[in-house]
């Protein structure tokens, strides 16, 4: 028997549509242009632009194929997560749902890991823009740009969904064009049909002319998949976000069904563009610049490099914008579950959680500083011990989805609007490529650094949230499932000073004591 509730009638036409989310005072503000393109951008990070270089080199042109693996791993592991958040739109996404599943424990321990996940992503990419940023004004050192770009980011969060919505709507716009254009030039001077291109216009000859498609062995496609996989992160933050939007189970469907084509051209695309223009052991595809900026320039394209840095300074923005959100939803949803201090739910009128916000910046600040007083030692040892984390979160997501799948059946089928194809064996198969990826990572001297950390800090997570579970359970204050803890939604444009889903006055009762059809009821 499930002791996870149903809910009935009156409380569950509030999502019947798909309309409202389990969203706890957060405001529906964000439009589906925004929901959009966050999904369509979610996938491009800087590591693309800076880090290609690195896997190129690596294993040739066999790199493809380690894209293409862990671009399928990806478009798997999002196709579980889209049958769960299109269900159930929640703020808290996956960790809500292994806690629903798996247990309380699991959604503290992987909702508190992912936060520090991306409070790490903060500094790395606030360093990363500053560096850019001082380059081209010096008189600003490298820290005065970090707080600046920190700063103004806040705001951004601080002001209303919609305006973090607004902002990575265009910066997630500028990234897309680029890499479009970018695909589609380099293709014409590919087959040489480009005007005024340098590019000798080889069409396929790079791919096997230097040594052939595998010039460093079979082996290589493995060590090419260490170096892409944390490229990849951040493409689950549609199904965060969807639970402010005005139609979740639209934008998640939508937003699922897409990552297949967004990962071919984006990744796929791109680096097979690089591929063809130039030679795979090309110097230049290593050097500063990276290896967009090679190919560029081996096209002809003038100021190439400073081109490409304001793309990645595009990409670097955006990561931060979304690392903000995503940590003070996540740092939100756990602290509607009573997994986190109870004022990270308290909302302003603008329906933004400012103290969860707030609380994750502080941190952010300190990893910067960290960053800049001890960068080989305690900075060093934050980016290790968080490095493993997404493939955490998506294997977690794999198991919850095997729980999950019997429980939307039960509640509702209606709700499964999106489901994982060949159910369970492709999740099988999924959870044994993304553990084979964490078993090879210890033959590697980088990555077994980061596993070991990594599951070091998993397991004192682990181990605080089972203990605290039983000290919960002895003294009678375990907090029901997250699935037990309905809120009722605040619609955009609400104009009560502060919501607080921890105040009764604010909530709607889970179970209802008169008995009437408003109760939740157990099966």
């Amino acid at each position: 028997m499930s002791a996870h509730p149903t809910l009935t009638e009156k409380q569950d036409s509030s999502s019947a549509d798909g309309g409202s989310a389990d969203n706890g005072g957060l405001q529906a503000g964000l439009k589906n242009r925004h929901l959009s393109m966050i999904a369509i951008g979610g996938v491009i990070g800087a590591g693309l632009f800076v880090g290609s270089g690195a896997g190129i080199a690596a294993a040739g042109p066999a790199i493809l194929l380690s894209y293409a693996l862990v671009g399928a791993m990806v478009v798997f592991v999002m196709r579980m997560l889209g049958e769960m958040a299109a269900a159930r739109p929640s703020s808290g996404s996956f960790s809500a749902y292994a806690d629903q599943a798996l247990g309380r424990w699991a959604g503290f321990s992987i909702g508190w890991l992912y936060w520090f996940f991306w409070v790490v992503v903060l500094a790395v990419e606030a360093t990363a823009g500053a560096k850019i940023l001082e380059g081209w004004i010096p008189d600003v050192p490298q820290w005065g740009w970090a707080l600046i770009v920190m700063l103004v980011l806040t705001a951004t969060n601080l002001a209303s969904v919609s305006s973090y919505g607004e902002f990575e709507f265009w910066f997630a716009g500028i990234k897309v064009v680029a890499i479009g254009a970018f695909v589609v030039i380099g293709l014409l001077a590919v087959f040489g049909v480009l005007p005024g291109s340098d590019n000798p216009g080889a069409g396929f000859a790079h791919l096997t002319d230097t040594g052939g498609f595998f010039p460093k062995g079979y082996g290589a496609v493995l060590t090419g998949i260490l170096m892409v996989v944390f490229s990849f992160m951040g493409s689950e933050i549609v199904t965060l976000a969807a639970g402010e939007s005005e139609d979740p189970q639209r934008a998640v469907t939508k937003a699922t069904n897409s990552v297949i084509w967004r990962i071919g051209i984006f990744y796929l695309g791109s680096i097979f563009v690089v591929l063809t223009l130039l030679p795979w052991n090309d110097k230049s595809l290593v050097a500063d610049g990276g290896s967009y900026v090679a190919a560029l320039e081996s096209i002809g394209i003038p100021h190439a490099g400073q081109i490409m840095n304001v793309i990645v300074l595009t990409a670097v923005l955006s990561c931060l914008n979304s690392g903000l959100y995503t940590a003070s939803r996540m740092a939100f949803s756990l602290g509607q579950r009573k997994d986190a201090p109870a004022s990270f739910t308290k909302v302003n009128k603008r329906g933004v959680p400012q103290i969860a916000i707030l609380s994750s910046v502080v941190f952010g600040f300190v990893a910067v500083f960290f960053n800049y007083m001890w960068p080989d030692t305690v900075f060093q040892f934050l980016l290790n011990s968080s490095g493993a984390v997404a493939l955490f979160v998506w294997l977690v997501i794999c198991f919850t989805q095997l729980r999950m799948r019997g429980m939307i059946l039960r509640e509702d089928p209606s709700k499964l609007v999106v489901k994982m194809w060949l159910f369970p064996y492709l999740t099988w198969a999924t959870i044994a490529m993304i553990s084979f990826v964490l078993v090879y990572m210890l033959t590697d001297d980088a990555g077994r650094t980061q596993v070991l950390l990594s599951l070091l800090v998993a397991a004192l997570v682990v181990g605080f949230a089972l203990v605290r579970e039983v000290v919960q359970k002895r003294n009678g204050t375990l907090p029901p499932a997250a699935s037990a803890a309905y809120v009722a939604p605040v619609a955009s444009g609400a104009t009560a000073d502060s919501v607080d889903p921890a105040d009764p006055a604010d909530s709607v009762d889970p179970v209802d004591q008169s008995g009437t059809k408003d109760s939740v009821t157990r099966s």
